[in-house]
């Protein structure tokens, strides 16, 4: 891997393999009575979020702590960026303070790819969002979710060759969309992206994907549909007549679901407006991923913090690991 993790687009096929297979070692521990590893102790970990967020940084948090990192949360409101700080001040705060990895969500895009090369900071840095660009570790929780689900949780070492996902709606503000459709492409899948044409990017025809303009034709032949969220704040403009008639052309509701196969999934990145996007019913329904997707980011973001991080020492203790350390002391 590489030092950083900035897009999706830079992670090869075995990149993203490993990271998946070690997040499925990662998610051993939960069924364990003490689920803290001793990975990352001493280590010390920012989350600079510049924008706010509920699931992701709490993940991260989760992540860290899992591992016996150290945590500094630092929030943009009511930090000296509010006063006028820049990035660059900042990174050089969190340098002197001698932190390990930096995890940075920011509103404009680019900027972790700034702060990764700007040599302000002398660590790994880690993209949890940046504008409309990038998400690579919401585009790996997701892959290990469908793989999961669509193969099962001893698929190591495997990809999705094959499987077919159809993303539906604000194609053009979502870095979700962008992140899963660079890893799925490289894991193998097939992806289709369905919106509205003005919810659709500029060069969107140059993307390693195919595009569609109606929900109805491609849900017979999808092995997974990821509903995006209609990000009006980030909207200056009206790309669609009114919510009814998205609903109507763009919402997943229980009669399109009944037009997946029987094994296919529903996903969604969150957070989730029912009745918009997604109805209540298939929001709570069994196939229906999301809280699985919460739970398996704390493992995916474990996973990709070891491999940066973790050095030499093992992703997960056993008990013949354990027994050998004893005898050396």
């Amino acid at each position: 891997m590489k030092r950083h993790l900035i897009s999706a687009a830079d992670l090869t096929r075995d990149d993203a393999v490993l990271i998946l297979d070690t997040a499925e070692e990662m998610a051993r521990t939960a069924d364990r009575p003490i689920k803290k590893l001793p990975t990352l102790r001493g280590r010390t970990i920012c989350n600079l979020f510049f924008e706010d967020s509920t699931r992701t940084r709490i993940s991260f948090e989760a992540a860290e702590k899992r591992l016996s990192a150290d945590v500094i949360n630092f929030a943009a409101k009511g930090s000296s960026v509010s006063k006028g700080e820049s990035l660059k001040d900042t990174a050089q705060t969190l340098e002197a303070m001698g932190v390990d990895a930096v995890v940075i969500r920011h509103s404009a895009s680019g900027a972790p790819y700034r702060l990764a090369t700007s040599g302000w900071i002398d660590a790994p840095v880690i993209n949890a969002g940046d504008g409309t660009h990038q998400h690579p570790t919401q585009a790996l929780l997701d892959a290990f979710t469908m793989r999961r689900r669509l193969i099962g949780p001893d698929a190591l070492g495997e990809d999705l060759a094959g499987k077919r996902i159809t993303i539906v709606g604000d194609v053009l503000h979502s870095r979700v969309a962008r992140s899963n459709v660079d890893l799925l492409h490289t894991l193998g899948a097939e992806v289709t992206l369905v919106a509205p044409p003005t919810l659709l990017p500029v060069g969107v025809d140059t993307w390693p994907c195919q595009v569609s303009y109606g929900l109805d034709e491609v849900l017979s032949k999808s092995d997974a549909v990821m509903m995006l969220r209609v990000q009006r704040e980030r909207m200056n403009a009206a790309f669609f007549p009114t919510e009814r008639e998205y609903t109507r052309r763009y919402g997943l509701d229980g009669a399109r679901m009944a037009k997946m196969p029987e094994h296919a999934v529903v996903m969604h990145p969150g957070p989730m407006v029912r009745g918009m996007e997604i109805t209540a019913d298939v929001a709570d329904s069994d196939r229906c991923t999301v809280i699985e997707q919460v739970a398996n980011g704390v493992f995916v973001r474990m996973a990709v913090l070891y491999l940066l991080l973790g050095g030499s020492e093992p992703a997960v203790t056993t008990p013949s690991h354990a027994a050998r350390t004893e005898e050396t002391k």
